[in-house]
């Protein structure tokens, strides 16, 4: 029963999704491609980070960045303004499908835009010229950062009362993850203080662990514990909060 709700859900934003998939490709390429010309042929051409050049040492943190925000808009704005201005949450909450899967069909939803948005960057970063190794621990750490995004996009649109404060939340707190969690430079040069609070974000995990499957071939084991257990900790407490609506 659990399964067939999920399906649902997520059928369901896959044929909005698939009606513009083109343009929502297209649309996808237009940021990877500015920051591939600026920090990759630009600015990275002759910079070594790592003993890797900057274009193969960026491209894993634009992925994870890009999977972040995706995944993140495509289940935060839908779900706040269903609950709070078209009203549909409550007839989804009214059908016999459980909370746990009206959450996870909804973050399936989001994991697949991020998905298909990354294969985007994957595709035109080897245009540009990177190396990338597309392994089983990269693709996992991949779905694990899209997860736990959407995730917190669901916990977000549960939380926050207004447009405004989503548009708040995105730059309160993805905005500040985007620069500083070792996307586009190393965190080890941080402040070791300052280091520490930012190992503890999950953006920082996930871009710890595309660069170290996906450049060197390392198990990316620590971090990829560290995505699970945000994962379990945004999508446990968006279901909490769904079920408070429904009572």
């Amino acid at each position: 029963m659990m399964l067939a709700g999920m399906g649902t859900v997520f059928w369901r934003d896959w044929m909005v999704l698939k009606r513009r998939l083109g343009r929502y490709i297209l649309a996808r390429m237009i940021s990877p491609v500015l920051y591939l010309v600026a920090f990759g042929w630009g600015l990275g051409r002759n910079i070594e980070v790592s003993h890797s050049n900057y274009l193969d040492f960026i491209v894993p943190g634009i992925i994870a960045l890009n999977s972040m925000i995706i995944s993140f808009n495509a289940v935060g704005t839908p779900v706040n303004m269903s609950r709070l201005y078209h009203k549909t949450l409550e007839e989804y909450l009214l059908a016999p499908i459980s909370a746990s899967s009206y959450a996870l069909g909804k973050v399936l939803a989001g994991v697949l835009r991020g998905l298909i948005a990354s294969a985007v960057i994957i595709v035109l970063a080897y245009f540009f010229g990177a190396h990338l190794s597309l392994n089983g621990w990269f693709l996992l750490a991949l779905f694990l950062n899209c997860a736990v995004f959407a995730a917190l996009g669901l916990v977000a649109a549960m939380l926050m009362n207004s447009h405004e404060e989503m548009s708040n939340f995105s730059t309160y707190v993805l905005t500040p993850m985007s620069f500083l969690c070792a996307t586009f430079f190393s965190a080890n040069r941080l402040p070791a203080l300052f280091r520490w609070g930012i190992e503890l974000l999950p953006l920082t995990h996930a871009s710890y662990a595309l660069r170290m499957s996906g450049l060197g071939g390392e198990t990316p084991g620590l971090a990829v514990l560290a995505l699970v257990f945000y994962l379990g900790l945004f999508l446990g407490t968006g279901i909490l909060l769904l079920k408070k609506v429904r009572e």
